[in-house]
């Protein structure tokens, strides 16, 4: 149903605007960012719980595994309509060819080049591939063999994905985000997304996790303790997003550079000056942060799940505000916020469908992790039959 809605609300939202190419090419990334950053944020969570050895998030390890996966192919090929419409998204792919370009544009070269942008595109998409297939290949041989080196190899594949992470992720967000005024420049952006895809990625897994333990598939291995960790956890990025938010902006408005202001002052102009100030910095943060400051709403599900669908609803608006003033630089009351919307719901109907078809392929928790008992608070007596340091040298 989301996905024949979706097409359908796309194609019409996109042919009432002025433009319906360029309209369909900007709500297309919008979608894409969106999932993109929940995608990314299930891998940074499978990574997290592999570099600190958690307990808690054993139980759920296999549904971030499943968003992870979800990077490449899905989003690749839905990553595909962004690519062939890229020159209707960013005007300096064409600019860029020509003999002088500004300087702005210049000093990016090569990365802000035709070639530059899908070599980067190929680049990270395939470290995207390499790293969360290759967690999910030793997890699922893990359950046949407990053996150590598994763990030795998540450990490992996560300790050198994180930093690619870094890299990956703040290459995305210039590229496919930041690049849309490519003259604006920022240091902290691909933070700020970063930031935001955990934030994301955090009540999505939350509520996965719950849907599949009411069903049975998760009963008696998500407990009390997985979803207060994962509310904590949702805190401290409530907290690090508007952290990380508010140092750029104050960072570029103290140093009052026309280079860096105007992408600001293009998004105190009409209604987006609403969004900016109102929606984003009382919704974004102060609703859920605090909500989040009582101990036992973590675990209140009247509380979390209408936090988690205005997680869902904060994200979405500030992904518009990321993007839509490039299109539309007065306001976001207009026709194509249908085709915005729509296309969201496409994605999320094509989306749940591959990650159901994946997640059912598996067992839906590690079946031999040396955490398990540990999570579940079960204490095994270590053997007598073992025998001690001081025997075997004998």
């Amino acid at each position: 149903m989301l996905i024949a809605v979706g097409a359908i609300g796309a194609v019409g939202g996109a042919a009432l605007s002025g433009d319906a190419v360029k309209q369909f090419a900007f709500s297309w990334l919008l979608a894409f960012m969106f999932y993109l950053s929940l995608a990314l944020g299930g891998w940074f969570l499978v990574m997290m719980h592999h570099l600190f050895d958690a307990s808690w998030s054993v139980p759920i390890r296999r549904v971030t595994e499943a968003m992870a996966c979800l990077l490449c192919p899905t989003l690749l090929i839905l990553f595909l309509p962004v690519a062939f419409l890229a020159p209707k998204i960013y005007p300096w792919l064409e600019s860029a060819e020509q003999m002088h370009p500004d300087h702005a544009l210049s000093a990016k070269y090569p990365l802000f080049t035709t070639p530059g942008y899908y070599i980067a595109a190929a680049v990270v998409f395939a470290i995207w591939w390499l790293f969360s297939s290759r967690l999910r290949h030793w997890s699922l041989q893990q359950d046949q063999t407990g053996s150590a080196q598994c763990t030795a190899k998540m450990r490992f594949y996560s300790a050198l994905g994180i930093v690619l992470f870094a890299l990956t992720v703040s290459l995305a967000s210039i590229m496919w985000m930041k690049g849309l005024t490519d003259e604006w420049y920022s240091t902290m952006y691909g933070v700020c997304y970063f930031s935001a895809s955990v934030w994301a990625a955090l009540p999505t897994v939350y509520v996965i996790a719950l849907v599949l333990q009411r069903s049975g598939v998760l009963k008696g291995v998500v407990t009390e303790k997985t979803y207060y960790m994962i509310g904590s956890l949702f805190l401290a990025f409530t907290v690090f997003w508007a952290y990380i938010n508010f140092a750029q902006y104050f960072i570029i408005w103290n140093a009052n550079m026309p280079e860096e202001t105007f992408w600001y002052v293009l998004r105190e102009k009409g209604t987006w000056d609403y969004v900016g100030k109102y929606v984003i910095i009382f919704g974004h943060f102060f609703v859920p942060f605090l909500m989040l400051l009582r101990i036992d709403w973590k675990l209140k599900l009247g509380a979390m799940l209408p936090l988690a669908a205005w997680a869902w609803l904060m994200h979405f608006v500030d992904i518009e505000f990321q993007i839509m003033p490039a299109l539309h630089t007065d306001t976001i009351l207009t026709p194509g916020l249908l085709a915005d919307v729509a296309c969201v719901l496409f994605f999320g109907g094509v989306l749940a469908r591959v990650f159901i078809i994946s997640f059912n392929r598996y067992p839906p928790y590690p079946q031999k992790d040396p955490r398990m008992a540990e999570a579940l608070d079960i204490y095994i007596p270590q053997s007598t039959d073992i025998p001690t340091a001081s025997e075997r040298a004998k």
